[in-house]
């Protein structure tokens, strides 16, 4: 699934190159794509305007408008969300693509029109295009990113104390909460913890306060890295070893499987051991 690193290449795909241009067609047939509106209602809102601004909170994208025909009135937020394993394709007049979001090379077969769920048609020729071939993706009219918290990358330390160390919960169903803290996904919890050396499933009231500052440096450097390497949550060090005989790139230490939030974790069995004190036996391939 798109992370935020993979997420902010498409915002900055807009950004560099979706800007200022006009829009003169929209296809928004797909319903489920496009729930609630109805066929033609994005159409509508959107045709004669240009995207002047495209932000992010999370793994939500969301493009500011402007007014038609000259008018001062900005027009209606466009919100776009990957899902699964959504990339936006920018086209120039010439035929160039241009791609941001899920990892391109996934897909077994070519591209394919029909996989294009949401189409901005430019003034110049070009398009924009939210090109999903699992159908998980949303397009919708003033999203408003409140329902999230403070975006992983802007979160400040003590936001960052306050949203993620209170309760009971395992630390990385708490950063996998977007509520709490928005943009961070499976892969970079496991390699966020691993960096911290913290186990994924300590309690956030167990954590000290060395603990939770530990973590938010490794949060940092993960996204920065991350985004640095093209936006690839699937980038991080301790990646290649989530897997049966994977063995921790630091210490050589067997990597351990369990579920952490509903999610399936991996962890170092000796450097993120301290809690709980008995933990899961490590998973061995069965490959001698």
């Amino acid at each position: 699934m798109p992370e935020l690193p993979e997420v902010e290449t498409a915002r900055r795909l807009i950004a560099d190159l979706a800007l200022g241009r006009r829009i003169v067609g929209v296809d928004d047939a797909d319903t489920y794509v496009c729930r609630p509106h109805s066929p033609g209602e994005l159409r509508a809102a959107l045709t004669g305007r240009t995207l002047t601004a495209a932000r992010r909170r999370g793994k939500q994208i969301w493009c500011e408008t402007s007014g038609v025909a000259g008018s001062a009135e900005p027009g209606p937020d466009l919100g776009i969300h990957l899902g699964m394993a959504g990339r936006l394709m920018v086209t120039a007049k010439d035929g160039w693509v241009a791609e941001g979001g899920d990892r391109a090379g996934r897909d077994a077969q070519p591209r394919k029109a029909e996989w294009d769920r949401f189409t901005l048609e430019f003034a110049d020729g070009g398009q924009l295009a939210l090109f999903d071939k699992r159908r998980l993706g949303r397009i919708l009219l003033d999203p408003g990113p409140d329902r999230l918290g403070p975006d992983a990358v802007e979160v400040t330390p003590a936001e960052f104390r306050a949203l993620v160390s209170k309760g009971t919960i395992a630390v990385k169903a708490r950063l996998l909460d977007q509520s709490k803290i928005a943009g961070i996904g499976n892969l970079l919890a496991d390699e966020i913890l691993w960096q911290a050396k913290i186990s994924p499933t300590t309690p956030v009231s167990r954590l000290r306060r060395q603990d939770v500052d530990r973590l938010l440096r490794a949060v940092r450097s993960v996204l920065k890295s991350a985004t640095a390497e093209g936006g690839g949550a699937h980038t991080g060090e301790v990646i290649a070893a989530r897997r049966p005989g994977g063995r921790c790139p630091r210490c050589g230490a067997e990597m351990v499987h369990g579920t952490v939030g509903g999610r399936s974790t991996w962890w170092c069995s000796r450097e993120q051991g301290a809690w709980p004190r008995a933990l899961p036996t490590p998973v061995t391939s069965s490959k001698k």
